[in-house]
């Protein structure tokens, strides 16, 4: 199960594709506590706890985050070989006490960053125009002191595309080692960018092989996530999106939501209930198309069951429906797809399939520095 505690829709930049609403609302302790014992009240036997601190930017709210965790941890079916910890951040915020504080209570840290400073500073900007690239440079590196290991989320556009192996280098060259890659959905993808995918996709996949080689593993989302489906068989039961089911998020005023992504405003049909009311299961009827679950050509396409093509935010935003594939995910998932595929491939004639970690459904494991 993964909850999402959104302790505030205030932020200090203003990246032009973020799909929070802002406004000047964080979270009550009142409200807390209600997430808090919906979370165990619904917590299912033997499953793991994720609860993630998000926002706007949580560490405007690093107070309400320490409460938080506290009373999380004085709750009385809190069981710390189960509950696991994470925050994203924009980077603009840290200090030695936030530092502590992570690592006293071992909460991941997820840095967003879209890459180099030209890079960066064309979308995620402070409200006054002030480029965030320094800033968050400086974060990054500092984490990466006090932590050992910082995973980045860099959001990609039709504007950054060619750019994006030259993201993964200098994330390489600032010893990040685990390096997410997310495509902006909602952003117009054309005939031209999409035809691009897979030469560039293969442009980060020679990066990939050659890091393995060089006894360096780095995970990168992009390729590690479908070589772990495809050696595995396709995509799991629990691997897939239960949005509201297996996936909730709780926004300031308690409003419950399928998926932190869907949050928007904070007013909007993906709302399926409210702490003081309860879940209403009912509402994930909306924003279906009507007629065949999926596009009629992924129900006859052979590579179906490896494909992401169940993620109901991610082709909400392409298409307004939860159950419609935009033709960009189709095609990065193929793309994505035979990239990896050649980089197994590659990596097992030079007799090095190191593998064991993405069988076991752990592959960021392999570039982890104990």
């Amino acid at each position: 199960m993964k909850y999402t505690l959104l302790l505030t829709q205030q932020c200090n930049l203003r990246c032009s594709y973020c799909y929070i609403g802002k406004k000047p609302e964080s979270m009550s302790i009142r409200t807390a506590k209600d997430a808090i014992d919906f979370i165990f009240r619904n917590q299912i036997p033997d499953e793991d706890i994720n609860i993630g601190f998000f926002g706007g930017e949580p560490f405007l709210e690093f107070d309400l985050m320490q409460d938080i965790l506290k009373m999380i941890r004085n709750h009385r079916d809190y069981d710390p070989s189960r509950v696991k910890f994470s925050v994203v951040t924009n980077g603009t915020i840290y200090n030695k006490s936030i530092a502590s504080f992570l690592k006293e209570h071992k909460i991941g840290l997820v840095i967003s960053c879209d890459g180099k400073p030209d890079i960066q500073d064309k979308f995620r900007l402070f409200p006054d125009g002030k480029k965030s690239s320094n800033i968050v440079e400086e974060t990054i590196r500092m984490a990466l002191e006090d932590l050992g290991q910082v995973p980045v989320n860099a959001v990609y556009h039709p504007t950054t595309l060619r750019a994006l192996p030259e993201t993964v280098q200098y994330f390489s060259e600032l010893g990040i080692r685990q390096i997410y890659l997310s495509p902006d959905f909602s952003a117009d993808w054309g005939k031209n960018d999409i035809e691009m995918l897979q030469g560039i996709y293969d442009c980060i996949g020679e990066i990939f092989v050659s890091k393995y080689l060089e006894e360096d593993p780095h995970f990168i989302s992009l390729i590690d996530s479908k070589l772990t489906v495809i050696l595995r068989g396709g995509y799991q039961p629990q691997e897939r999106c239960r949005m509201g089911r297996g996936e909730m998020a709780f926004t300031p005023l308690g409003r419950i939501y399928p998926c932190e992504r869907l949050i928007g405003s904070g007013e909007n049909g993906h709302c399926i209930g409210d702490l003081a009311g309860g879940l209403k299961l009912d509402k994930m009827l909306c924003h279906k198309a009507e007629g065949e679950e999926l596009n009629h050509e992924c129900n006859d396409c052979h590579v179906r069951e490896y494909c992401m093509n169940w993620c109901g935010c991610s082709n909400y935003q392409a298409t307004g429906f939860y159950n419609r594939v935009s033709g960009f995910l189709c095609a990065s998932e193929k793309a994505a797809m035979k990239t990896s595929l050649e980089a197994i491939k590659r990596l097992e004639q030079e007799g090095d399939p190191r593998f064991i970690q993405h069988l076991t459904g752990y592959p960021m494991m392999n570039s982890i520095k104990i």
